[in-house]
């Protein structure tokens, strides 16, 4: 029995939990929310540096979303405010347990094999995630080479990243011709060396988080 849960579960259930938890109106929930997303990281060891800066910088944008609503409010200023603020950690602590413990091959293979997702896109954008170290390493060169000519490229500036666009186009003829001598033909089916595994339980877990969120939030419904 796998001890982290799958990705494609996590998904599931930040997409089904998440679309209700924009129409629930509970305090309690959030937090019920934010604890077990918490608790999950922390089980998955996330480091507790992480954690904390996670926590704290959105701890402003919590502030000011519950200051905007006791400050310009006109009714139940004061539940708003809590709802507000504390479903900004709940979204923050679902989304952190699938970014900050899944990593992206696992996650886009996983989507592939058990949601159908599109092994074009799934390739072309892990494909993409791979390039980012050389992508930086590009953007480096250029300012480096504009440097010698006496320009000065700064981060802001778009003639840097034209520059590195067009880098980027040769880059994709390159990855298209690869992907194709390595047998890869669009909307044609594939095998592959890599097997997601999903137990069944697992579904299980995913319908009962959701189906138990819905019942408390919209029937229970808490303070």
């Amino acid at each position: 029995m796998s001890k982290q849960l799958n990705a494609s579960i996590l998904v599931i259930i930040m997409i089904g939990v998440g679309l209700q938890l924009t129409f629930a109106k509970s305090v309690i929930l959030n937090i019920i929310i934010t604890l077990i997303g918490l608790g999950y990281l922390i089980y998955c060891r996330v480091s507790f540096k992480m954690l904390t800066v996670m926590l704290l910088v959105a701890f402003p944008l919590s502030l000011g979303t519950w200051w905007s609503f006791v400050a310009f409010g006109v009714a139940d200023v004061w539940h708003n405010a809590w709802i507000y603020s504390t479903r900004l950690y709940a979204y923050l602590c679902l989304g952190a347990a699938v970014t900050l413990t899944v990593n992206v091959k696992q996650l886009l293979l996983s989507l592939s094999q058990h949601l159908h997702l599109s092994a074009t896109f799934a390739y072309g954008l892990l494909a993409a995630f791979n390039l980012s170290p050389r992508v930086r390493r590009q953007v480096k060169t250029i300012r480096y080479a504009a440097q010698l000519r006496g320009v000065t490229y700064h981060l802001w500036q778009p003639q840097l990243y034209f520059k590195s666009v067009l880098a980027a186009l040769q880059w994709s003829g390159d990855l298209a011709e690869a992907m194709t001598s390595h047998g890869f033909s669009e909307g044609f089916p594939r095998s592959t060396t890599y097997h997601d595994d999903l137990p069944k339980w697992q579904w299980g877990l995913a319908i009962l988080c959701i189906l138990t969120f819905g019942i408390v939030a919209f029937i229970i419904k808490p303070w």
